[in-house]
């Protein structure tokens, strides 16, 4: 049994509180950009979707784009310094953003070139997160500090979806657009005092970037539950994309009651993701990407009592569900990257990751208008339900997979004294 009071100790941690407090605060924020964004682009003069959609892909092609030399970047420099300059350039990208909304002069080129600056900042974030977990805490310790920093983002990101709306009504996108950009900005000063020593982060080997990216494939392809599973979800993430991003709101539109039955759903699923944390606290499985991979499974219920037409509490119900599954998903899962992966080419691995999982997510959202069109909403949804269910089973095909246990001491978790004074404690490797 895990204690809460042992997994709350960790607070007590200075450099665990503050990488704690630095992502909070930088998903507070970034929970404030996308509705801040698309009704400042939108109200803009003679702005239409079609300028959305540029300003939009703006930002998400560099992301894709540069995530592979995100993750050597975090790999050759301490990982604080490289997510120093992510926070930093988003809040440049926002505030830049910001004026342009309040000052009235916003050429699409400007809009879009400082969404591109976000995305590239986004690109140089995320590796350097992954990569940092295990210099701030202990291999022991890994599982407690991923829930509780993900218990915060949770937080932070249905926080930000709620307030957002209010903000944009009584201060404008603007302004709006301004708080998330000093919250980047906040963040970005933050997390200067988070210093890893040198023992921490050994000195890498200079290489060149395809050099680099060859040793991370090269790390990353020779464990069979890391590629098998990026892979299950790089169809998954499409599936996904597809259903909740318009098959989903079809659906609500046509029998469910609209914008409010959807937000019904986006809300269950938003406590799914608080309670999914909560279970991760408690919950050390032998096998820790078995498992993983089999709540999966249970992320297709949505979409199949959507495609049933299933009464709307049902759905929600099913969301729910789903929220808790993904979130002890990626609690396990990057508890178990961190623990396998060396340290040394953490962020390149986790850069892979994160690219393919996501590579066919937009592919989903063209296609699936017009299948919706083809065959009807329903049956797409049921469609999805199908892949998301078939890919997990066939990920569980895999003896990697199925047979990558964790080591003892993840499961019988030891007291670990708060370091004083923010001393560093001892990363495993």
């Amino acid at each position: 049994m895990h204690s809460v009071r042992r997994d709350l100790g960790m607070l007590r941690d200075r450099r665990f509180a503050l990488l704690l407090a630095v992502r909070t605060i930088s998903v507070l924020g970034s929970g404030f950009a996308p509705v801040a964004l698309a009704f400042g682009v939108l109200a803009l003069p003679g702005s239409t979707a079609t300028t959305l959609s540029v300003v939009l892909t703006a930002e998400a092609l560099p992301m894709v784009a540069f995530m592979l030399v995100g993750g050597v970047i975090a790999d050759r420099l301490p990982r604080h310094r490289v997510m120093m300059a992510g926070e930093g350039l988003n809040a440049a990208a926002y505030l830049s953003l910001a004026a342009m909304m309040l000052t009235g002069w916003a050429p699409v080129p400007a809009l879009a070139t400082a969404a591109a600056v976000s995305g590239v900042a986004t690109a140089i974030f995320f590796p350097a997160l992954t990569g940092i977990v295990p210099d701030v805490v202990p291999t022991e310790r890994l599982q407690t500090a991923n829930a509780l920093l993900g218990l915060g983002t949770n937080i932070s990101r249905v926080a930000g979806l709620v307030l957002s709306g209010g903000a944009v009504v009584l201060l404008g996108a603007g302004w709006s657009l301004a708080v998330s950009g000093a919250m980047f900005a906040v963040a970005a000063t933050m997390v200067t005092a988070l210093r890893l020593t040198p023992a921490e982060r050994a000195a890498a080997e200079r290489h060149s970037v395809l050099a680099d990216l060859r040793e991370g494939w090269r790390e990353f392809a020779s464990r069979q539950w890391l590629w098998v599973v990026v892979a299950q979800f790089s169809i998954l993430v499409m599936a996904v994309q597809a259903a909740h991003g318009v098959l989903g709101p079809l659906v609500a539109k046509e029998s469910l009651g609209g914008a409010p039955a959807w937000s019904a759903v986006l809300a269950g699923e938003a406590v799914g993701m608080i309670a999914g944390i909560l279970v991760t606290l408690r919950l050390r499985p032998r096998r820790p990407i078995l498992v993983a991979t089999l709540l999966t499974l249970p992320t297709a219920l949505p979409y199949l009592l959507l495609g049933s037409s299933a009464p709307l509490w049902a759905v929600v119900a099913a969301a729910v569900v789903m929220g808790i599954c993904f979130d002890v998903f990626g609690v396990l899962w990057n508890t178990t990257m961190q623990r396998e992966v060396p340290p040394e080419a953490l962020s390149r691995v986790s850069s892979y990751d994160a690219l393919g999982s996501l590579m066919f997510g937009p592919i989903g959202l063209l296609v699936a208008g017009p299948v919706a069109i083809a065959i009807g909403p329903r049956p797409a949804l049921l469609a999805c339900a199908v892949i998301v269910a078939g890919v997990s089973l066939l990920a569980l095909l895999s003896p990697g997979v199925r047979g990558l246990r964790a080591p003892v001491e993840e499961t019988v978790e030891e007291p670990v004294a708060a370091a004083p004074d923010g001393a560093p404690a001892e990363a495993g490797a």
